[in-house]
């Protein structure tokens, strides 16, 4: 059952979160491999993004890939935050009956390394169809899918079992990452409110501050992951199934630095914080909740 609710919270937060994962994706391909100030700049920052995507694509475009969105969610964070649940009850994130940061974020990075490994193909599936637009505004290597299951039967005719986990490298670190600052940010955020008698015991306001604490710390650790992430998954790759611009993390992480600088690691950290912002925060706030609504 602690898979269930984790999976269903991250399900709920998805729906309200899946335009923001557009635009954080676009953003994050957009310039690939180019030196600054020689390519056209589509989406000038997270709004002017949204209102662009939405003149030429149509508002519809704003929810692209929600159906594997929603799977992605389900089965990662069911597994990532079932475990850490168990990892919880079990004691292991605490010493002395308090919340440990430490032995919390170890949690939340163990609990984070199974869940993307096993549904990899869903989250390259929805890359792919987050970045198709029409040509005017495109970034990054259009694919042309037509559906979540067109793209995983022409990935697997084409590259067969293994192109479905290509990219799938850059998910461990990047989940593994995000959910160890983000689990051990939250439980230690609720720890101080309690000590700090700022919130009534067992409030909702609890998770919903610990959250929007966690949301913040998460995003920062999780930006550089984030951007290699999604353009390994992105990237064409030749008829062996391998990739045309990066051949692995550091790979992409050298080059992106040596085009880009620095700042292209972090490119789309502002729409990435408007999306895991509210995503952290629902998607926790939910799980919190469900827990107490089920185990009480």
């Amino acid at each position: 059952m602690d898979f269930v609710l984790g999976g269903a919270a991250a399900s709920a937060a998805c729906i309200f979160t899946n335009p923001l994962e557009v635009v954080k994706t676009r953003m994050q391909l957009q310039g690939e491999l180019r030196i600054p100030g020689s390519y056209t700049v589509h989406y000038r920052n997270v709004f002017h993004a949204a209102v662009t995507i939405c003149r030429t694509d149509g508002v519809l475009a704003l929810q692209k890939g929600l159906l594997p969105g929603l799977l992605y969610q389900f089965w990662m964070n069911g597994i990532r935050l079932g475990s850490y649940s168990l990892l919880e009850a079990a004691g292991y994130t605490h010493t002395g009956g308090r919340a440990s940061a430490v032995k919390g974020a170890v949690a939340g990075a163990l609990a984070g390394v199974l869940g993307p490994l096993l549904v990899s193909p869903i989250y390259m599936v929805k890359t792919h169809l987050q970045a198709q637009s029409k040509s005017t505004i495109a970034v990054g290597h259009q694919y042309r899918h037509q559906g979540m299951l067109h793209a995983l039967m022409t990935i697997y005719r084409r590259h067969g079992i293994i192109g479905l986990w290509r990219g799938s490298s850059s998910a461990v670190p990047r989940v593994m990452v995000g959910s160890a600052v983000q689990l051990a940010t939250f439980s230690e955020t609720k720890q101080l409110t309690r000590d700090m008698q700022l919130i009534p015991p067992g409030s909702p306001l609890e998770p919903l501050v610990a959250g929007m604490v966690s949301s913040l710390f998460t995003v920062l650790a999780i930006a550089p992951f984030d951007v290699v992430s999604t353009r390994l998954y992105n990237q064409p790759v030749d008829q062996q199934g391998k990739g045309l611009f990066y051949r692995g993390n550091l790979d992409c992480f050298a080059k992106t630095v040596r085009k880009e600088g620095l700042s292209g690691l972090y490119k789309g950290t502002g729409a990435s914080y408007f999306r895991l912002g509210p995503h952290t925060v629902l998607s926790l706030f939910f799980w919190d909740e469900l827990r107490k609504f089920y185990w009480e």
